[in-house]
């Protein structure tokens, strides 16, 4: 991959089986606007996050990524900044952000990584 200005860094849990399976298919959806993302494994990297401001517990819980100018999104901002460089999920971008949606989606996406993790033994 180019790097170029406009990359974002995506912090993603690389030791989740359904993670990375999300992460190909991103890469697969976007395209070349694959070419503008940075994937990050998350493991192993507490000071590195907390050198970026994300505290290494809610980097497993919540998607974060660092946008071109440097600041960190995290959560459901995070996902649509994501999808938002994919021509085929800025629809679903545009959705997941309005006001009705965005809470819903957030405590559902809670509650699946909660259970995820709890189930792998990686939170109490």
């Amino acid at each position: 991959m180019t790097e170029s200005r406009d990359t974002i860094c995506v912090y993603y849990d690389g030791s989740c089986p359904g993670c990375r399976r999300d992460r190909r298919r991103y890469e697969h959806l976007a395209g070349r606007g694959a070419d503008t993302v940075k994937w990050v494994d998350i493991t192993g990297r507490d000071e590195e996050l907390k050198k970026k401001g994300i505290d290494p517990g809610a980097a497993l819980k919540e998607l974060h990524v660092e946008d071109e100018r440097g600041r960190i999104h995290s959560e459901m901002d995070a996902y649509i900044l994501l999808m938002s460089r994919a021509p085929v999920l800025k629809p679903l971008a545009w959705l997941i952000g309005l006001p009705v949606i965005r809470p819903l989606l957030s405590r559902l996406y809670h509650r699946m990584v909660t259970r995820r993790l709890q189930r792998t033994g990686r939170m109490p």
